[in-house]
């Protein structure tokens, strides 16, 4: 195997390494999940994770620590003096000392009992701040560092392509560029903080047939480069990121955690990464016993490191007992080994674990002080969406409020699938979430003192039974307006409604919930519906025509300041400013969609069905009115930058924030184009009467694509430009000529745009 090329390492990890035996290498590629119990937190978990008793198993040492926090509730301050002390036991009993790795999940929060919940990633996508969700992953991290963690699980960098995928809500947009700036920015934050992130999941897995978790994805290489790849190239070029985890998807038949092509010769020779590839939990046995590609789990470890997995997590199904007999078969495969060895050596010098002692765990710690409540709360404020509005919001002050609906008084609705609270602590009945949360219900008192405030839930989240409608609709009649909260219930593998292994076959509201909603319009009572959800469901129903909603706000799971910011929005107290981060579908039977698709790939007069969805990427409505206006643009050669500037001027009597979206067209192509493509984005709030104009540098190589040899290339032509509010609307549009030759894209082409918003003669970059 002499074509295995050994990582460039320092002269401590070379030596390092030298001493090893062959027990000591493969005990550095594998995790152990010391808590693992009955519970369900990841596929298939209760058949496997046989990683023997762990005195044993940490004999010659250990790669990684699975969730010591993250698998059931446990006490921050006391686990941190067990991990400590364990720490301090692999470096005093084995031969070489060494340390494990602690990973944790960290997707809306750190995943542990007491830590702050944040909103989930749709809900950083529907924010559409970068650096919002760069302090999220700082403070996460911060968090983390204080307990020892070095490692964590996020963020997740699938782009949307089918809202029936139950794990949607932990993804950020259907837009790869929205996807990936956003998911650099937490990357920054995380690693800011010390910790490293990890990109998941590399790469194709929600593009799976019908939206089913681990079901096969049929795509082409063109699809892969232009949408799929681009968010992990960013995270990896620009964010520096220090892991990715594998998918456990099958690309056209390859399972990628089999597959060189991507793990090694993409990733690494092409893109330059030089940190470790984990594998994503069980999937390295799951090449033998679902995927079918080895005949044993020998010949599993052997094909996952040859693609270039370094790390077996959650535990050493396949690293351990069968890799160490196929090597005692196959000695020339120990080179696969001693590649992943030099690179986890890598990782562990890096974060200083070779030098740490251990000596001092922490005496105190809050994981949800008021800084962290304070940015869960801005977070919050800025991911709602208001999706339509008559002019019933903001509220006035109403005398009597029918709240009505199952997620109306339900802190646990307000989170997402790796919540702590719905991902470990639903296996743990009565225990309290160990942290305030306050319920929508709760919020709506605090927000409307003077207020009486009636609650009736209707029916259930999941439940189709209808009798308590009527006491709901009473409720209502007997109000001066109704607030209705549908929506999800976040769980795993059958507990839920929306969550990893939650995957539906059609997108209406779960259970009674749409007969409850129509019920409560019906009543003639004002209404508006406030859907706290982990994916976009069919509302178009709720939107428009006689049975529509006075207003319907759209929350993607906001987290523990969720029901505060929706009662500050309904009242006018915070001004809402999300936009939709994927398209508002119009129907399951419409799906997969994407904003992003050529002129056939929408409605045409060729067929009978449309796809048109209910609402378009980008949309969402404020309190107040924008004009967007004087688009130019200047042309620009292949290879260089695009100016383009336009005004934005608030023309309603409130602040407000508006998103400016920057699309556009290429008109002729070698190869189909999308109908729309987002450029470049930028927040900007104005008070009633401001204007200000927004120049955006838009690097050509973001109209890239892949071309006909399988290069991504751009081409001289005429390209449309327009801004609006959404991927639909066009409020003002320019033209541009890009010149010269077929540019080839290499690592030296910029990928991200800049804007600058100026008011009068001052400027303010921003990233």
């Amino acid at each position: 195997m002499s074509n295995v090329v050994m990582p460039a390492v320092s002269p401590r990890v070379e030596s390092l390494h030298a001493q090893m035996t062959l027990d000591e290498k493969i005990a550095q590629l594998v995790g152990y999940w010391v808590d693992k119990g009955g519970e369900v937190v990841a596929p298939m978990a209760g058949e496997r994770g046989n990683s023997g008793p762990y005195e044993e198993a940490t004999a010659h040492g250990l790669g990684h620590l699975t969730r010591v926090y993250g698998t059931r509730p446990v006490e921050p301050i006391a686990r941190a003096e067990w991990l400590w002390a364990e720490q301090r036991r692999l470096r005093a009993e084995t031969r070489l000392g060494i340390p494990a790795i602690v990973h944790e999940e960290c997707l809306t929060g750190l995943a542990a009992w007491k830590a702050a919940t944040f909103p989930t990633p749709l809900a950083w996508g529907a924010a559409f701040d970068p650096d919002l969700t760069e302090e999220i992953g700082a403070a996460i991290g911060r968090s983390m560092a204080e307990l020892g963690i070095h490692q964590g699980l996020a963020p997740v960098l699938d782009v949307v392509t089918d809202p029936r995928w139950g794990r949607v809500d932990e993804c950020i947009a259907e837009d790869p560029y929205v996807v990936g700036t956003i998911g650099t920015a937490y990357v920054r934050g995380l690693q800011s903080a010390g910790v490293d992130a990890t990109l998941k999941h590399f790469a194709g897995y929600s593009a799976s047939q019908a939206g089913r978790n681990h079901a096969p994805v049929q795509m082409g290489r063109r699809r892969l480069q232009d949408v799929v790849l681009p968010p992990f190239e960013m995270a990896i070029r620009d964010g520096g990121v220090q892991s990715v985890m594998n998918s456990y998807a099958e690309i056209d038949g390859v399972p990628v955690a089999s597959d060189p092509t991507l793990l090694t010769d993409l990733l690494r020779d092409e893109w330059g990464f030089e940190g470790t590839v984990v594998a994503d939990y069980f999937s390295v046995a799951f090449l033998h016993s679902l995927h079918g590609v080895a005949g044993d789990l020998g010949e599993a470890a052997v094909l996952a490191l040859r693609a270039g997995i370094d790390v077996e997590l959650p535990t050493a199904d396949a690293f351990a007992g069968p890799l160490r007999d196929r090597l005692a078969a196959h000695p020339d495969e120990v080179e696969l080994v001693d590649r992943a060895v030099l690179r986890v050596l890598a990782q562990k010098e890096r974060l200083g674990l070779l030098d740490a002692d251990f000596e001092a765990p922490p005496t105190e710690v809050d994981l949800d002080d008021p800084a962290l409540r304070a940015l869960a709360r801005r977070a919050a404020e800025e991911s709602v969406v208001l999706l339509t509005n008559d002019g019933m919001l903001p509220l006035a002050a109403p005398a009597r409020i029918a709240l009505i609906g199952p997620n109306a008084d339900s802190a646990e609705s307000l989170m997402g699938c790796y919540s702590f609270a719905n991902h470990v602590l639903a296996h743990h009945p009565g225990t309290p979430l160990g942290f305030e949360m306050p319920t929508i219900a709760e919020a709506l008192r605090a927000e409307f003192a003077g207020a009486d405030v009636v609650v009736e839930h209707g029916c259930e989240v999941e439940d189709p039974d209808t009798s308590g409608i009527a006491a709901a609709v009473e409720a209502a009649a007997a109000a001066e307006v109704a607030i209705v909260v549908v929506g999800d219930r976040a769980g795993l593998f059958g507990r839920g409604t929306v969550g990893e292994g939650n995957d539906v076959d059609d997108l209406e509201l779960p259970g009674a919930q749409r007969r409850l909603v129509e019920a409560v319009i019906a009543s003639g009572t004002p209404t508006t519906v406030v859907v706290v959800s982990g994916r976009p469901y069919a509302l178009g129903w709720m939107l428009e025509g006689p049975g529509a909603a006075g207003a319907v706000v759209q929350a993607f799971f906001p987290g523990e300041e969720g029901g505060p910011a929706i009662a500050r929005i309904l009242s006018g107290r915070t001004e809402p400013s999300g936009r939709l981060p994927v398209s508002l579908p119009r129907s399951a039977g419409a799906q997969p969609y994407t904003y992003l698709h050529p002129v056939l790939g929408g409605p045409t007069e060729i067929t009978s069905a449309d796809n048109t969805p209910a609402l378009p990427f980008g949309h969402g409505l404020t309190y107040t009115t924008f004009e967007r206006r004087s688009l130019t643009a200047t042309d620009a050669a292949t290879d260089g930058i695009l100016d383009v500037t336009v005004v934005i001027a608030n023309t309603g009597d409130r602040q407000g924030t508006d998103v400016v979206q920057l699309y556009a067209r290429d008109r002729v192509a070698s190869v189909t184009r999308p109908v729309a493509q987002l450029l470049a984005y930028q927040r900007v709030s104005l008070e009633p009467g401001e204007s200000v104009s927004v120049s955006f540098a838009v690097p050509a190589a973001r109209l890239a694509f892949t071309g006909r040899d399988g290069r991504r290339i751009v081409e001289p032509g005429a390209i449309d430009l327009w801004v609006g509010p959404s991927c639909a609307v066009r409020d003002d549009e320019a033209q541009v000529e890009l010149t010269g030759d077929v540019h080839v894209v290499t690592a030296a082409d910029p990928r991200v745009a800049t804007a600058t918003v100026r008011t009068g003669v001052d400027a303010l970059p921003m990233r």
